[in-house]
């Protein structure tokens, strides 16, 4: 799903700029904005940050995967 900025910040209840200023990584999101993320991603915050983990350790090859065990 694509969204524009102005969209994603519609569905997640937060300011645009904020959305800017996220995707740009000059803030870190709360865990209130996470949720409120996935509530506008259609997904469940659980997802995104593990989507999100994946993307880092994608680009930096550094970060460990921890994983519980069932």
């Amino acid at each position: 799903m694509k969204l524009t900025q102005e969209q994603l910040a519609f569905e997640a209840d937060i300011q645009r700029v904020y959305v800017s200023t996220l995707e740009l990584g000059q803030q870190q999101p709360s865990l209130v904005t996470i949720f409120k993320l996935a509530k506008g991603l259609n997904c469940t915050a659980v997802e995104l940050i593990e989507d999100t983990e994946q993307e880092l350790r994608l680009l930096s090859r550094k970060i460990p995967v921890y994983r519980q065990t069932p």
